[in-house]
């Protein structure tokens, strides 16, 4: 069984940076891609950044030139470097993973991590 689990969230200062970090287990296959998505209070979750298996990045555009998406040295590892935190960044973050089998896509996720930012 496929598990998602994820660490560094917490509060910050706005101005201030967070790193983030997913480790993957129970697969031996390397995921089509790996991201994040976060989900603030009465909002809908929304990528933040995603990465696929050949190293192409999509990024929000709140977010771009502040944060980054990286692969781990670890196989099915992904993380994410936010810089220049503002209080609008404040939401729960989740870890995704997704296979492609043909059209089919199939999507795991992490237990989410908070990320708050103080004004």
């Amino acid at each position: 069984q496929v598990q998602l689990v994820e660490s560094g969230g917490g509060l910050v200062q706005a101005g201030g940076s967070l790193r983030l970090s997913c480790a993957a287990s129970g697969t031996d296959s390397t995921f089509n891609s790996m991201g994040w998505y976060r989900q603030a209070p009465g909002k809908q979750r929304e990528l933040v950044a995603v990465m696929d298996r050949g190293g192409s990045t999509n990024y929000a555009d709140s977010v771009k030139g502040r944060f980054t998406v990286s692969g781990g040295d670890a196989k099915n590892t992904v993380s994410l470097r936010m810089n220049s935190l503002r209080p609008e960044d404040t939401a729960v973050y989740y870890c995704n993973a997704a296979f492609l089998l043909w059209t089919q896509r199939y999507d795991y996720w992490g237990q989410g991590t908070q990320v708050t930012v103080s004004s």
